[in-house]
């Protein structure tokens, strides 16, 4: 009998990327193995003919699961909770889908053109409106800090997608110059994360 190995899913990976951390984040949490095909976008190998045929958008991450690619973290997000997950990530229900819908958008939102480009200025010296950053980020911790007075995760009563997709660029905000200290509801969300079975962090994220 042919003793076939397990096919093991393969993530291309920037260490240094929040959302390609998130991803790893995710994988832990479910407790998935996989293998990390890192890319040098410095060295531009994100833009080779290689990997543009993985991912036309020349992005990371990209999630190769037997012979099936998907690319963009949110999409990679929905189908590891579909597939590997249960209905407590991403809910079937009407309400609870659109509750974790919209803090998904955050995510690829205020939290992005926010958070993220202002730590990508920092971090990589990435080009870019400082000032308009800081706003933007500033402006989203603010809401999710008073959101999260009352309540322990952004959508539901328990952990759920929102939380791991907002998660990495709120965290790694101090990375931008931007403190948590005047935001003690996110900074004890951010804990209740850390403390997630299965829980890994990243530079910067312990």
């Amino acid at each position: 009998m042919l003793n076939h190995k397990a096919y093991i899913m393969k993530l291309y990976d920037i260490p240094l990327s929040g959302n390609c951390y998130k991803i790893r984040l995710f994988l832990s949490l479910l407790g998935k193995d996989y293998e990390i095909m890192p890319i040098n976008a410095t060295a531009g190998e994100n833009r080779t003919a290689a990997f543009l045929e993985i991912n036309p958008r020349g992005q990371v991450p990209v999630l190769e699961d037997d012979g099936l690619i998907i690319w963009d973290s949110t999409a990679i997000l929905m189908y590891l909770a579909r597939r590997y997950g249960d209905e407590a990530w991403l809910p079937l229900d009407a309400t609870g889908l659109a509750a974790v819908s919209q803090w998904l958008a955050v995510a690829q939102n205020e939290i992005l053109y926010g958070l993220a480009r202002a730590r990508a200025m920092v971090l990589f010296k990435r080009a870019g409106d400082m000032q308009e950053y800081l706003t933007v980020g500033t402006g989203i911790l603010e809401v999710m800090e008073k959101h999260l007075e009352n309540r322990e995760w952004l959508a539901l009563e328990r952990p759920t997608l929102a939380d791991i997709a907002c998660f990495p660029y709120v965290a790694l905000a101090p990375d931008a110059g931007i403190t948590l200290e005047h935001y003690p509801a996110i900074r004890a969300w951010i804990r209740r994360i850390k403390t997630l079975p299965g829980y890994t962090g990243m530079q910067g994220l312990n």
